[in-house]
């Protein structure tokens, strides 16, 4: 299953829409994912918080770096463990060159193409400065992008003594000097806090079928499972994806929950929605 702005948005609505919440949550564990996806999400998430006029809050447990981070800047307030890893406001792109092994075995790359750009980056070729050029243009662009996301919703919060968007990661504390995080603190401790220890959980998730449909799947999610590992493997983490659909952009665990007030005895409950996945 692949999880994106359209596969989630039935349980966005339904978080924010359901029951009048009076907050909603965002757990999640990400590395980094789809700047698109992201964006897109963010933006979600946004206009459903507005619609509402429900506050919105991240909770991030191992890691919340580059599109990680972007999905956490999406709430209000963002919440993390002392040893939670945060930032990496960068973009990276990367890939490998076959053409000198081709070479050696004697294999010769013949294309054609309509359009000079056309066959941009073919590995089997040798590396183009004008396509490196290209693309380090695009990986500006979305840098830039990510930039303004997060100035926009930390706005003041943000140190202005430190440059915060090299990629450099942080911890916890770090980051909460940095402006980058709003407190440490674990989701039960902080929501009790908010709304009091009657405070109820309730869980929602996205349905899966527990037979893949057709054989590829399968190797995807094997592909999944190791793009996963090597993403966290990057900040000295290994990932137990025993629980996680893995599918085509990979951004680690993301659940949201919502809590809201009941009418009738002013008791506070919290919708736990997880959609426990990658993208």
């Amino acid at each position: 299953m692949s999880l994106n702005d359209q596969a989630l948005a039935p349980v966005l609505e339904r978080a924010f829409r359901r029951n009048k919440p009076v907050a909603v949550a965002i757990e999640l564990n990400s590395p980094g994912g789809s700047p698109v996806q992201s964006s897109l999400i963010c933006a979600r998430i946004r206009r459903l918080a507005d619609k509402y006029n429900v506050p919105v809050l991240a909770f991030v447990e191992d890691v919340a770096t580059s599109g990680g981070y972007w999905l956490a800047a999406a709430a209000d307030e963002i919440y993390t463990d002392s040893s939670s890893i945060l930032g990496s406001i960068g973009v990276i792109s990367a890939r490998f060159g076959a053409h000198v092994l081709m070479a050696r075995q004697g294999v010769e790359r013949r294309i054609y193409t309509a359009g000079q750009s056309k066959s941009m980056f073919d590995p089997f070729c040798p590396e183009n400065p004008e396509d490196v050029a290209r693309l380090k243009t695009l990986l500006t662009d979305i840098h830039l992008n990510f930039i303004d996301h997060v100035k926009a919703r930390r706005g003041d919060k943000l140190a202005t003594d430190t440059d915060l968007f090299t990629g450099e990661v942080w911890l916890a504390r770090k980051a909460l000097d940095l402006g980058l995080i709003d407190g440490i603190g674990h989701l039960h401790p902080v929501i009790n806090d908010r709304f009091g220890d009657k405070v109820k959980f309730r869980r929602y998730g996205m349905s899966r079928s527990p037979w893949p449909r057709l054989g590829f799947q399968v190797a995807d999610a094997a592909m999944g499972a190791i793009e996963e590992r090597v993403a966290f493997a990057r900040f000295g983490l290994w990932h137990d994806s025993e629980n996680c659909f893995p599918v085509s952009c990979r951004h680690g665990r993301f659940g949201l929950i919502r809590a809201h007030a009941d009418a009738g005895d002013g008791i506070g409950k919290m919708c736990h929605v997880r959609a426990t996945a990658y993208w």
